[in-house]
């Protein structure tokens, strides 16, 4: 009975997916692209397969019982992905399932990592529809924490609160869970349409500033141009990326707070938000530096430029790309990709481990160090002057243990199917923590498409499992969830 009720909400849900894809379907009626057709036939199956679901199931609808959400989030990213695969199918000739499914996956889970080149020359719908897809998952992971993690008991609930940062680890932004997903919805609406009219007045033309500002705010990389933000040649436009990764990078919830309260000075004195800005501009100025002194570009300025927008880019898990900076000395790219690991803020829309978790662990060290000095010195690890709760503790610990185990399997996989040290690690880091491109064969000069269906595969899966925080998908391969 319960699985039958988890079906009846995921039908609900991708019958709502399916209304979805009347966004790209308007931009291909309005510019009588070929792709037209392929939308209409992918929104009628996806629509008709939801109603189904819903139809089928509609009698056993009831509460989501903490179970049944686990078994709800992982089934929607397993299936959402298979139905907005199929206008790519439909519309791009000679694409297989295994590399469509990747790239709506991709795409979903804000990744940004792609198999497709000639962008330019796809329909306009199918590049709206692939960045669309960026921004409808980056604040759709925002909503499943915020609506349905807290009903799924105190587990999730203290995951989410190991992750939260100020008010929102202490209290609900809204009396009601609705009102809190709608409040957040608008927030990143607002900021989104800012971001939109901001491309469009550095110089973008409004389906280039509608699509990458998608990809902007999902801080999800995908782009309508194979030399991604280089097509521009704009110091303008990659000036305007910088600023709206930045924000998208920040926890929405104290956009909100700010909103409510009519005061910034929530976002200065909310520790991680502080300690983010402060890394952002550190790693630039150090990237900029180090490039400047080993000559790579002829004035400071320009290797402010490049750094500013690549460093951005990477560390907020976007994966934009304005130069090659697989060609850089070797410690720039390597730096990049260890920062996109933790440095964006929990309940943004950026992948990794978030910085909080950073923070938590950081705090644990110093205690343990006070420890072996003084043993009987009692220093409980603190947040914004409260102090943190045992068990929040060991959740980020057991989380960061799984992730460094996800971590090393997947690179693992991917070097017994054959690829370079490089390219394993680095595909491993860009897909679990849904930064996009890594270095080696899948650098920003080149993308996933020469992988094999295998490695593709598995770098599907980690794009998922990276998304959902792996505990919600894992704890389903435990015997535990399954006794009654």
């Amino acid at each position: 009975m319960g699985t039958l009720a988890v079906v009846a909400l995921v039908g609900r849900m991708t019958a709502l997916f399916a209304l979805l894809m009347g966004v790209p379907l308007a931009f291909a009626l309005s510019e009588h692209d070929p792709a037209e057709g392929a939308f209409l036939k992918a929104a009628g199956i996806t629509l008709a397969c939801g109603v189904a679901m819903s139809l089928a199931t509609r009698r056993f609808r009831r509460e989501l019982q903490p179970r049944d959400g686990f078994v709800l989030v992982t089934l929607t990213w397993l299936l959402l992905p298979a139905f907005g695969a199929l206008p790519l199918l439909f519309a791009i000739p000679g694409l297989s399932f295994t590399d469509a499914y990747f790239e709506a996956m991709s795409g979903l889970t804000t990744t940004g990592a792609t198999v497709l080149t000639g962008l330019e020359k796809l329909p306009l719908s199918v590049n709206v529809w692939r960045c669309f897809m960026v921004l409808v998952g980056g604040m759709g992971i925002i909503v499943l924490m915020v609506a349905i993690l807290p009903l799924l008991g105190v587990g999730a609930t203290n995951l989410f609160k190991s992750e939260a940062a100020g008010p929102m680890k202490d209290q609900k932004l809204t009396p009601r869970i609705a009102e809190t997903a709608r409040g957040l919805w608008a927030t990143y609406f607002v900021i989104a349409t800012a971001c939109m009219f901001a491309y469009q007045a550095a110089g973008m033309g409004w389906a280039d500033a509608f699509m990458h500002m998608c990809s902007t705010m999902g801080l999800g990389g995908f782009a309508a141009y194979d030399d991604s933000f280089a097509a521009f040649k704009s110091p303008m436009i990659e000036g305007v990326a910088v600023l709206f990764m930045t924000l998208a990078g920040v926890n929405f919830s104290l956009y909100f707070l700010v909103w409510k309260k009519k005061s910034a000075w929530v976002l200065w004195r909310d520790l991680e938000a502080r300690t983010y800005l402060f890394l952002m501009v550190g790693s630039v100025l150090a990237v900029a530096l180090f490039l400047s002194a080993h000559g790579v570009y002829p004035t400071f300025v320009e290797s402010l430029r490049h750094a500013a927008f690549n460093v951005v880019s990477i560390a907020t898990t976007t994966g934009f790309a304005s130069v090659d900076y697989a060609k850089w000395p070797v410690f720039a790219p390597a730096f990049m990709l260890f920062l996109c690991s933790f440095a964006t803020c929990a309940g943004s829309t950026g992948g990794g481990i978030k910085l909080i978790r950073s923070l938590l662990l950081h705090k644990q060290a110093m205690s343990e160090l006070t420890r072996i000095v003084h043993p009987r010195a009692v220093r409980p690890v603190t947040l914004g002057g409260a102090i943190v709760p045992t068990q929040v503790m060991h959740s980020v610990l057991a989380f960061m243990l799984i992730y460094g185990s996800v971590m090393v399997v997947v690179t693992m996989l991917l070097l017994f199917s054959g690829l370079d040290l490089v390219t394993a690690a680095t595909a491993a880091i860009a897909c679990i923590n849904n930064t996009g491109p890594g270095l080696g064969e899948v650098g920003p000069a080149s993308n996933f498409q020469g992988l094999t269906d295998f490695q593709t595969w598995v770098c599907t899966f980690a794009m998922m499992l990276g998304r959902l925080e792996m505990l919600s998908v894992l704890v389903l391969f435990t015997p535990q969830f399954w006794r009654k």
